[in-house]
């Protein structure tokens, strides 16, 4: 009887797959319990970003703000759907996190042999910078989102001799999302050049069905539209998408110095809402071997589109430091080809032993596991216990919600980004949780029993006492709220009177 090769075996035949199929799952679980792990709390980004999604409506296409208009109304609907709490306020940045990693494995897997690109992807999604991005509810991926979605889908339309009609409008249409995140014009501007310069890009775009395009192009034409007349009626968009404020070679150079340091700093003290290092030292060096062995073919376009983002990702930078995240696109090309380099070396040691490349298994498994283990480790307990970090996050919004008792009138300065996003509390469609009062001011008058809460210490105020202090876990700023309660003696109520410091 024959004995059955290994290369009948399910298991073998279908490795790659089942490979994809448990990263995608456990990437799947990994961001589904991710706002309960890390980031420990809110940052005061994710509180205006709260904030300007639940201000974005109709109105805002013509008067108020354009930026990141897509995210603002992914966050905008998560919120109205599942009230105000830190999961709604991150599930936006969840769900474009799962798609934008299925868009590199599916680039990679591309470009790429599938013991390759599962290696590259299996170390770009689990790095503690992919879960930062993808766990932050600002709309900060959609640095990295829409340039990964561009590339991929321009990888099929331009590598196919009859490229998919659909993959070419849903290009047109990410391209016009795109043009609303800010300085991402600019990409769309070099791909539009490009595209018309192109011989065969214009030939597949003549060849296209004419009602679909006609359409595609009258609703990009609308977006660009809205988007001038809201920029000359609102400057500050402009100056949003394509500047940055008070402009100088000096503010210029420290921003790029600023957008780096979290990537080459390696004791983690940068004053950083991002964790350094955001890219690890096997990572790095892979992507290093990545850039060096691709010399000889740098004109190829998986080669050069890896160099020119990096150089396109250091210009912007200058403008605004947290674009320095779209690296991970650019460090997961160079680690796939760091990772094809060291293959090819090892299999040209034995190129006639099957035994080498089973072995080569083993150590190869190990590399990867570690540096999984790493990063995840660093995610998790970096943003928890690294100062900081740490310190940026607060989980007030929790502790309201879970400790403070019906009725209490929450105190927060005015005008500031905190008063804003509290404010939220008194819409019921959104804040599906306790009766709570948000106020910059003291009420005139107490009766007996009321509580008022505020988020710092206040000196002693007639007829309130301090009753309680609400805590979290942190050892710097523990004491979170301060609640007190209206004391009258023989009154039925009283009137208070602003303490004297704060």
């Amino acid at each position: 009887m024959k004995k059955p090769t290994i290369s009948k075996l399910f298991l073998y035949r279908h490795r790659f797959k089942i490979g994809y199929i448990l990263l995608t799952l456990a990437f799947m679980g990994t961001l589904l319990v991710l706002p309960l792990i890390s980031p420990n709390g809110l940052s005061t980004s994710e509180m205006e970003s709260t904030v300007a999604s639940h201000n974005f409506n109709l109105k805002s296409m013509t008067q108020g703000s354009l930026v990141n208009a897509p995210y603002h109304l992914l966050q905008k609907l998560s919120i109205e759907t599942f009230g105000l709490n830190s999961y709604s306020i991150k599930l936006p940045s969840i769900i474009l996190g799962f798609i934008l990693a299925l868009l590199l494995i599916m680039l990679l897997n591309r470009w790429f042999k599938n013991n390759v690109a599962i290696m590259a992807s299996v170390i770009t999604v689990i790095s503690s910078s992919f879960l930062s991005v993808s766990g932050f509810g600002t709309p900060l991926i959609m640095f990295v989102f829409w340039p990964t979605l561009l590339l991929w889908l321009g990888s099929k339309i331009q590598g196919e001799k009859k490229p998919n009609s659909f993959a070419v409008f849903i290009f047109a249409f990410a391209l016009l999302g795109a043009i609303f995140t800010p300085y991402l014009i600019y990409l769309a501007i070099f791909i539009v050049l490009y595209t018309l310069t192109h011989p065969h890009l214009r030939f597949t775009i003549k060849k296209l069905p004419k009602f679909p395009l006609i359409f595609v192009t009258l609703v990009v034409i609308g977006g660009i539209a809205s988007l001038v007349i809201n920029s000359i009626k609102n400057t500050d968009t402009l100056v949003s998408l394509f500047f940055m404020k008070d402009f100088s070679f000096g503010a210029f150079w420290s921003n790029i110095q600023n957008a780096y340091a979290p990537f080459l700093s390696w004791n983690g003290l940068v004053e950083s809402t991002f964790l350094a290092p955001l890219i690890g030292l096997a990572s790095l060096a892979l992507a290093i071997i990545g850039l060096i062995s691709t010399r000889n073919g740098f004109l190829a376009s998986r080669n050069s589109i890896a160099t020119y983002l990096i150089i396109f990702t250091t210009i912007i930078s200058g403008f605004c430091p947290d674009f320095a995240i779209l690296l991970i696109l650019p460090l997961a090309i160079l680690i796939a080809h760091g990772l094809k380099y060291i293959l090819n070396k090892w299999y040209s040691l034995f190129p006639e032993n099957p035994y080498a490349r089973i072995f080569g298994i083993f150590p190869i498994a190990i590399f990867l596991g570690i540096i999984c283990f790493s990063d995840i480790s660093h995610f998790v307990f970096g943003y928890r216990y690294n100062p900081i970090v740490a310190n940026q996050f607060t989980n007030d919004l929790s502790l309201i919600n879970n400790k403070l008792e019906d009725g209490t009138v929450l105190l927060v300065k005015a005008n500031t980004t905190e008063y804003h996003f509290y404010k939220l509390f008194e819409d019921k469609t959104l804040f599906k949780g306790k009766d709570i009062k948000v106020s910059s001011d003291l009420p005139k008058y107490v009766l007996n029993g009321d509580k008022i809460a505020t988020l710092e210490k206040w000196d002693t105020i007639e007829s309130l006492k301090l009753s309680r202090i609400i805590t979290n876990e942190k050892t710097e700023n523990a004491d979170r709220i301060y609640v007190y309660t209206a004391d009258i003696s023989n009154k039925p109520q009283a009137e208070l009177k602003e303490p004297g410091n704060k």
